[in-house]
């Protein structure tokens, strides 16, 4: 999965399409990403002894294949390759060659 933690992403696909976030939490072996305010779902916490019952909004799971990485200097889309430097396996912007992290 080429999306990580902590990526800046975009919403390609859905009912969120062309929203931009931050990745909260990867989860490879299901092939999805929580992505900070997109695909909001309400949960009803119900009442026990020591918290009230509220109505919370949390963040749920979507497709990795509906978001795409969003480079913030460009302000675009990009498309991630990898490559071998200084016997590293780095991410890198396929357009341009820059490393990514």
């Amino acid at each position: 999965m080429k999306i990580k933690k902590d990526d800046m992403v975009v919403v390609i696909a859905g009912k969120d399409k062309g929203t931009t976030g931050k990745v909260l939490k990867a989860m490879p072996k299901e092939n999805r990403v929580i992505v900070e305010g997109v695909n909001v779902q309400t949960k009803h916490q119900k009442q026990t002894r020591t918290e009230k019952a509220e109505i919370k909004h949390v963040e749920g799971p979507i497709d990795v294949s509906n978001v795409a990485l969003y480079d913030a200097k460009s302000k675009e889309i990009i498309k991630i390759g990898y490559e071998v430097r200084d016997g590293r396996k780095v991410r890198i912007n396929r357009k341009t060659g820059n490393v990514i992290d």
